[in-house]
C-alpha cells in the first residue's frame, strides 16, 4: 500500500501542476488519476525490480512516467523545474503523513498492538520508501527530475548540456544502482530518518 501511494501520488503529482501550469496532456490522457493500472511501466515497474531482485536482491523501480508537454506551460523554463519538482515534493508531504500516523499509533493505550503493530510496520516502510524515492528522483541526471530541474535552473548552456545525458540517463542510474553508490546514499538516508524518529 504505501509503494503504490508513493509511486502513483509522485506521478499524479506531475501531471496535476503541469495540469494547472497549462499543460493538460495528462489530463486528456486520463492519467491524473489513483488508479494504479494506468501508471504500470513496463520496464520500471516490472523488468528493473525483477533484474535487481535476481541480481542484488533487492527491488527498486518506478512508474510510467507521466506525459508532459513543456512547451504548453505558460512559462516553460521556469515551470518545467516546478513540474519536476512537485513529484519528489508529493514523496515528502507523503513521508510527512507515514510519520504523523506513527505518532498518533504510539499514543493508542495498551491493548491495541493487533491493530497498531502492522500499522507501525506499514508507517514506517511509507516513510522510508517515500524518502528514498525523493532522493532517488532528485538526483540531478535527466531524465530523473532532478535533472529536469537542474536544467531549469542552470544558464542555458550549461542546461542545454546536461540535458544531452538524458538518452544515457537511466543506464546511468542503473550502474550508481548496480554500483552500491546509490544504495550508500539510501543507507544514508535511512539513518538520518531513524535519528529523527525517536520515540
Amino acid at each position: 500500500i504505501p509503494t503504490l501511494f508513493a509511486i502513483v501520488i509522485h506521478e499524479v503529482a506531475h501531471g496535476w501542476l503541469a495540469w494547472k501550469l497549462g499543460d493538460d496532456t495528462a489530463y486528456v490522457l486520463g492519467r491524473l488519476t489513483l488508479n494504479p493500472l494506468k501508471h504500470i511501466d513496463l520496464i520500471g515497474t516490472i523488468i528493473v525490480p525483477i533484474f535487481l531482485i535476481l541480481t542484488v536482491g533487492v527491488a527498486f523501480g518506478w512508474a510510467k512516467p507521466v506525459p508532459v508537454n513543456f512547451q504548453n506551460l505558460h512559462h516553460p523554463r521556469r515551470d518545467t523545474a516546478l513540474v519536476a519538482a512537485a513529484g519528489p515534493f508529493a514523496n515528502l508531504l507523503m513521508a510527512i503523513g507515514w510519520t504523523m500516523l506513527i505518532k498518533i499509533i504510539h499514543l493508542l493505550p495498551d491493548g491495541f498492538e493487533q491493530l497498531s503493530t502492522p500499522l507501525i510496520y506499514m508507517g514506517m516502510f511509507g516513510l522510508f520508501i517515500n524518502m528514498i524515492l525523493m532522493v532517488f528522483n532528485l538526483i540531478p541526471i535527466p531524465p530523473a527530475d532532478g535533472g529536469r530541474i537542474a536544467t531549469s535552473l542552470l544558464p542555458a548552456p550549461l542546461g542545454y548540456q546536461l540535458s544531452r545525458l538524458e538518452p544515457f540517463g537511466l543506464i546511468i542510474l542503473l550502474m550508481l544502482l548496480l554500483s552500491g553508490i546509490l544504495w550508500s546514499l539510501f543507507d544514508m538516508v535511512n539513518q538520518f530518518i531513524l535519528q529523527l524518529i525517536k520515540f
